[in-house]
């Protein structure tokens, strides 16, 4: 197990670096969207990294100082539901909060969602 919640062992971190990498160079449209308004403390001064692994997960996006991750979900994520319940379970015990948006909510509703996230900052 990692020494701090936001550190990846190395068995983990070998495994994931490849994808890790894929990810980044190919986010989805609602992922680019998204990381123009959290990059470069554009979002209430916060630090957000984008792909990040996190023990055996990738998360889309996160605040390690406010420990929040953002998760961006596609179509795809209907069919995984206790795939994705059991992985925020595990990502909330290990002391992080996760926000959840859909593509659609993020490429439309682009303010709310960030409204949301800075009050969310704002609380921690």
């Amino acid at each position: 197990m990692p020494k701090r919640p936001y550190e990846t062992a190395d068995a983990h971190w070998r495994r994931l670096r490849p994808r890790v990498r894929k990810m980044r160079k190919g986010p989805t449209p609602a992922e680019a969207h998204l990381w123009r308004y959290l990059r470069r403390r554009r979002l209430n001064r916060a630090k957000f990294r984008r792909q990040h692994a996190i023990g055996r997960y990738i998360v889309d996006f996160v605040c390690l100082p406010a420990r929040l991750i953002v998760e961006v979900d596609g179509a795809y994520h209907g069919d995984r539901v206790d795939y994705d319940r059991q992985r925020q379970a595990e990502l909330e015990r290990l002391g992080y909060r996760v926000l959840r948006f859909s593509n659609e909510r993020v490429l439309h509703q682009t303010r709310e969602v960030l409204r949301e996230i800075a009050m969310t900052l704002n609380e921690g």
